[in-house]
């Protein structure tokens, strides 16, 4: 397996910018997820690592080689595409056979590998099956197989499970992540779930509009959002922002919000007069009695062990996770609190958040250093 790296990566289609000025660097053995709705330009840099597309400038890096322009076949890469593009008129088999048989592979050793992958992925049942009558997850199986059985510096794979349903996908996330484990793969895999995403990526890069927002762990992306964006996209609700204006001295800690002090983490650095905002996730958004800071329950979404209440407050709209054992009733006056050590604060103009006491310091130096 190899190291990916991606310097200034830009790619135009005409006055169009598809990919602007991208870093990264997928180390050998990540499971590193490009995350972004559909036109941020995920798959536009997956085409480039795979040599499908040209760049228009910047750089890639295979396994400390230079491929930028090489074409794809040049490149010791596999790639799974979101349909599974199998011959229908061959069995699982010759189907997984078939890039060895093109690289011109003695049928010996064909036979073997392709054996070993089947087994690999619990497919060894079906070898003799036609691919055309196998269910969604069988046949992503044999796709994967197929890609695996090269034995390629790198896995590329764009949405391969975006035409699974629910639970067949729910299922191939976790085998997915089991089988880069297994085989220590370095992988590339682009989707707009936030879900897949969280689940399997050792790394991830969040990207809007051809622009990489963040690029961190899960945990980073989740915790310390960089932007008010990747805050936005990123959780199930997404997180609350509650808007002021207010300068802010380093170490400053507290904010009036509608006449209320708020605990803030210290800023690190001093932040100018203008448009702000706190960002709270709904599960650190807290119901309390003593709170002046006061909303009326406007609705309620059951989720099981629990739920979802949306509060309507001189701050708009909030939401709150609360356990469901808690019983309220639309309109009813409530409280709210915030976990202090929990919350992110944004400049509201540029979007970016602001590094505080709580930011980790490998991320104090992308924020406002």
């Amino acid at each position: 397996m190899a190291q990916i790296r991606v310097e200034k990566l830009h790619k135009t289609f005409g006055d169009f910018v598809a990919v602007r000025q991208s870093d990264f660097v997928v180390d050998d053995g990540d499971f590193f997820v490009m995350l972004g709705p559909s036109g941020c330009g995920k798959t536009t840099t997956l085409r480039m690592i795979a040599g499908l597309e040209l760049p228009t400038s910047g750089r890639i890096m295979l396994g400390g080689k230079d491929v930028t322009y090489q074409r794809a076949r040049e490149r010791d890469i596999a790639f799974v595409f979101q349909l599974f593009a199998l011959y229908p008129h061959m069995n699982v088999r010759k189907n997984m056979a078939f890039p060895l048989k093109a690289m011109g592979m003695p049928r010996k050793e064909i036979k073997q590998r392709v054996e070993e992958t089947a087994r690999l992925l619990r497919i060894d049942h079906i070898l003799d099956k036609s691919v055309s009558g196998l269910a969604g997850g069988d046949r992503q199986r044999v796709a994967l197989g197929r890609a695996i059985v090269r034995r390629p510096d790198c896995f590329l794979m764009d949405e391969p499970l975006g035409t699974l349903d629910t639970e067949f996908r729910d299922l191939m996330v976790n085998e997915l992540r089991d089988l880069h484990d297994r085989i220590n793969a370095t992988t590339v895999y682009v989707t707009h779930d936030q879900l897949e995403a969280m689940s399997m990526a050792d790394k991830i890069a969040v990207m809007n509009h051809g622009i990489i927002e963040q690029f961190g762990t899960p945990d980073d992306i989740y915790q310390h959002p960089a932007t008010m964006y990747v805050a936005d996209f990123i959780g199930s609700p997404s997180m609350n922002f509650i808007h002021f204006n207010s300068a802010l001295a380093p170490g400053g800690a507290s904010v009036s919000l509608g006449g209320n002090a708020v605990q803030l983490p210290a800023l690190i650095n001093a932040a100018e007069p203008g448009n702000k905002a706190v960002g709270v996730r709904p599960e650190h958004l807290l119901i309390s009695d003593q709170s002046a800071l006061r909303g009326s329950v406007y609705g309620s979404e059951y989720l099981g062990t629990n739920q979802i209440l949306t509060i309507d407050t001189v701050h708009g709209l909030l939401k709150a996770r609360v356990p469901s054992h808690q019983s309220y009733t639309i309109g009813d006056n409530v409280g709210l609190d915030f976990a202090t050590d929990s919350l992110s604060v944004f400049d509201a103009q540029s979007g970016k958040a602001l590094a505080t006491e709580r930011t980790p310091q490998h991320m104090r130096e992308q924020l406002d250093g």
